[in-house]
């Protein structure tokens, strides 16, 4: 039996005691998860693909709008892991905004005679900072088309998204709306629906994708679980997340999964894999622990793996862990631990970080439990919280 396995079968008087009710559940759920999802979008593939050439996007390339990406947080990383793809397959600007960013400097992001798409990812939909952002951009730009994704039915983005032809919200199952502390299936099955979004007009091709995802997570989990759960008995006090293209998302996103679930017990940090070098590889030790996200692209590869290499030779971390979208070389030795879907062919970048982001998730579950901490609410001094807290919007 694995070691999420493990946790799974624990009874239940022992899961809620341990804060383990929640989180383990929804990290194991998620490929199934992805196959509802997708055939949620199935079934609203028409209502969506009509909106969106509302929005311009059947618009010859010039004409089509600049669409922003919005999240805080962790739905930031959700539009940080699809702009790549959507940008390939939509042929215009897709831009990642930060609903924090647009909530301070809406008028400096903003140009004033550019046609928009609004893409918001809230697993809530209550977000402060989202509902500002949402509310004060359909008063002072009611052109802008919104289209909201969420996991709470009951939230204000999406309740409030019914009254206007310019604005249309998706709630996706409310069995990824996680009700731990932090986002695990709600990240990836919103990072799934966005991916169905980028072939909103080519389905057939994108479930073949699927597939694959669905085949390589079902691999994956075990595997990765138990590397996560032999990692967190060592001695790190410090983790280092890199990542190339959109598995640079991944790279925060698994950064904050486990500064997040040790309540910072584990310092961690994320960068670019040529931006390590810039200067944050001055924070490495012996006491960190170094995950790459492998590249597919061989050209991009390369890079990495000089960085590995580089790493190794001076000694700065103790153990280095690659995440690879296809099988590893056994005559290749630039990491400690290898970690794959165990799939005949590989899975592009793009498509990865639903994927790939389940090791980051691990590792914070295994990680909150050696620091005696409770997953399901791992914030013991209540500096966050499931939802984020009322702010003053000025």
């Amino acid at each position: 039996m694995n070691a999420l396995a493990e946790l799974l079968s624990l009874p239940d008087s022992d899961k809620n005691a341990r804060g383990l009710t929640h989180t383990p559940a929804e990290i194991a759920q998620q490929p199934d998860a992805w196959l509802s999802t997708f055939e949620f979008f199935r079934r609203k593939q028409a209502e969506i693909a009509e909106f969106l050439s509302l929005a311009g996007l059947d618009a010859s390339p010039e004409l089509r709008p600049t669409v922003f990406l919005i999240g805080a947080g962790t739905s930031d990383y959700i539009g940080q892991s699809l702009a790549y793809l959507l940008r390939k397959q939509w042929q215009c600007d897709v831009i990642a905004v930060p609903s924090t960013d647009l909530l301070t400097h809406r008028d400096e992001l903003l140009l004033p005679e550019k046609e928009y798409l609004w893409l918001s990812f809230s697993r809530s939909g209550d977000s402060p900072e989202g509902v500002a952002v949402l509310e004060s951009a359909r008063k002072s730009r009611p052109d802008i088309h919104h289209l909201v994704i969420s996991c709470n039915a009951a939230g204000r983005m999406i309740c409030e998204s019914s009254d206007s032809p310019r604005v249309l919200g998706v709630c996706l199952d409310d069995a990824v709306n996680d009700r731990g502390l932090a986002m695990t299936s709600s990240f990836s099955n919103m990072v799934i629906f966005g991916q169905c979004l980028a072939h909103a007009n080519s389905l057939v091709r994108y479930e073949e994708v699927l597939s694959q995802l669905v085949e390589a997570g079902r691999n994956f989990l075990p595997v990765a679980a138990d590397c996560a759960s032999t990692l967190a008995k060592g001695a790190y006090t410090k983790a280092c997340f890199v990542g190339s293209g959109p598995l640079r998302a991944v790279a925060k996103e698994s950064a904050l999964k486990l500064l997040e679930l040790t309540a910072g017990k584990t310092l961690t940090m994320s960068e670019s894999v040529l931006g390590l070098r810039h200067g944050p590889m001055a924070a490495m030790d012996e006491e960190t622990l170094f995950v790459c996200f492998l590249s597919g692209n061989r050209r991009v590869q390369q890079y990495e793996r000089d960085l590995l290499n580089e790493i190794g030779k001076k000694a700065l971390v103790r153990s280095r862990v690659v995440v690879a979208g296809s099988e590893i070389s056994s005559s290749d030795s630039f990491a400690e631990y290898y970690l794959t879907g165990n799939l005949s062919s590989a899975i592009g970048d793009d498509y990865r970080p639903a994927l790939d982001v389940i090791f980051g998730q691990l590792l914070g579950l295994f990680f909150s439990l050696r620091w005696s901490l409770r997953p399901d609410c791992p914030s013991p001094n209540g500096a966050i919280s499931r939802v984020v807290q009322h702010i003053n919007i000025h």
